[in-house]
């Protein structure tokens, strides 16, 4: 048997944490056991359902490379295929027309609720001959007796008295067939051998299970993933922030990052924290995912992006980093490779983003000193010291940062002060502000004679302020 699993979300928003999880862990499932992993676009809600969305989480899954080998397919072009089983339902008694106005099954479900009772539909239009009317619903003749068991691959057995299920509607008045059928047509023509999907539908599965029944078809087996809580407890939600995959994106973090953290929000191989996408294929197995809920951990997240930034190869990070200095519109053509950058950047910022705006002084001008580093460092004491080393740097043959470490030193020694007395002043001055990484690496990266122009911008500065104190 060819393992087939599928992603079936509904383009009714962005592709969500919680949904990208379930993607990836029905992806596993396939890419495990050599089988096919299906992409399916459930948008019968054609009030909700827009193409904005849709591009939404076809962009969400690229990102993640969660590459799928079918579809994507779209129920609202099936139609015809789903009204294909419910006339032929019709014609076999395993569904029924109902007739029943709006307003009779609101009074019944008031009546229903007021006694206390669970509001299901009941069964007028079951075995009536004389239900007729200019409008009507078709629905599924559920069982009355017996139960629906299915062993889920992480909760156990759960069962379903059938006495619990109403009449489902499989097509509205207006012909259009109901998510629930569409859904089992689906699985059984797409060949679907696992279903892996939120606990929200587990009351869904014995109803698609009777139909699948009704139609001889085979059932798949299930997995109902729980929900993912925030970093307070509370279901994950727009008040987290980031929930959105591709906001993860914007704000700096690599994919594989991500795939790592969702990987682990379950479920989980012994103590490993870090795993390659093939170690995941090899070690992932539904039945090890947790039933409880998993609590979104934003630092460990942080965490395994930093290390992801330092350790995959410079020259694939480059890539998505070219995109955070495109995003806030910096020019990188000029100056050192983003791989040199990431080398020098990586052990000190927890995203792309960060390391992006940080680095813009590699690039461009900056626009002024940072306010409370020039206050400390740029101030009159200091002019002699920049005047120094900038005649050292400006004096280099080789623009190494071996040479410019010497410059340096050679500055202190001459002028009988500590490291930080020129360190500080030359960084604030060559970056703009009071953090870069180690001094000799960063003037390395940019050109000499940029360097010496930035020290005399930052002499010019230190002028003005004395003369403005003057007056």
């Amino acid at each position: 048997m060819t393992v087939v699993t599928r992603f079936a979300p509904s383009p009714t928003g962005y592709l969500h944490v919680g949904g990208a999880r379930t993607a990836l862990y029905s992806w596993l499932v396939a890419r495990a056991n050599g089988g096919k992993f299906v992409l399916r676009i459930e948008d019968t809600d054609r009030e909700r359902s827009t193409q904005e969305a849709i591009d939404a989480i076809l962009e969400g899954m690229e990102w993640l490379g969660l590459s799928w080998d079918e579809g994507p397919f779209y129920q609202t072009k099936r139609f015809d295929r789903y009204n294909q089983f419910i006339d032929q339902m019709l014609e076999q008694g395993s569904a029924y027309k109902c007739y029943c106005s709006h307003e009779r099954l609101d009074a019944m479900r008031e009546a229903q609720m007021a006694a206390g009772e669970k509001p299901r539909y009941d069964g007028h239009c079951r075995d009536n001959p004389n239900a007729s009317g200019d409008s009507f619903v078709v629905r599924f003749r559920n069982p009355q007796t017996g139960s629906v068991r299915f062993d889920d691959h992480i909760r156990g057995p759960i069962e379903f008295a059938n006495t619990e299920l109403d009449d489902l509607i499989i097509r509205r008045t207006d012909g259009a067939p109901t998510y629930n059928f569409c859904v089992v047509i689906d699985d059984w023509d797409m060949n679907i051998t696992h279903v892996v999907r939120g606990e929200d539908h587990i009351n869904n599965t014995p109803r698609q299970i009777n139909i699948l029944q009704a139609l001889g078809a085979p059932v798949p087996e299930y997995a109902h993933v729980s929900m993912i809580l925030g970093d307070d407890g509370k279901k994950l939600s727009k008040r987290h922030g980031a929930v959105s995959v591709m906001q993860y994106r914007d704000d700096g973090y690599l994919p594989q990052a991500v795939l790592n953290y969702l990987v682990r929000l379950g479920w989980s191989h012994g103590d490993q924290e870090i795993f390659s996408l093939a170690e995941m294929i090899e070690h992932f197995s539904l039945d090890a995912v947790n039933k409880a809920a998993s609590a979104f951990n934003t630092e460990k997240l942080n965490w395994l992006n930093q290390h992801y930034m330092k350790t995959m190869p410079a020259s694939e990070v480059a890539g998505y980093l070219a995109w955070h200095f495109a995003d806030q519109g910096i020019d990188y053509s000029n100056g050192p490779s983003l791989e040199q950058i990431i080398a020098v950047q990586a052990d000190r910022v927890k995203t792309l983003k960060e390391m992006a705006t940080i680095s813009g002084y590699f690039y461009q001008e900056y626009a002024d000193f940072d306010e409370d580093a020039a206050k400390k460092h740029l101030r009159p004491v200091a002019a002699e010291a920049l005047s120094v080393v900038r005649d050292k740097l400006a004096a280099l043959s080789t623009w190494t940062a071996e040479g410019i470490h010497q410059a340096i030193a050679d500055t202190c020694e001459q002028l009988q002060i500590g490291m930080g007395k020129v360190g500080m002043p030359l960084r604030v001055a060559v970056t703009g502000g009071g953090n870069s990484p180690s001094l000799d690496s960063t003037l390395a990266l940019l050109e000499q004679q940029q360097v010496v122009g930035r020290i005399e911008r930052a002499l010019r500065y230190i002028l003005a302020r004395a003369a403005d104190a003057a007056n």
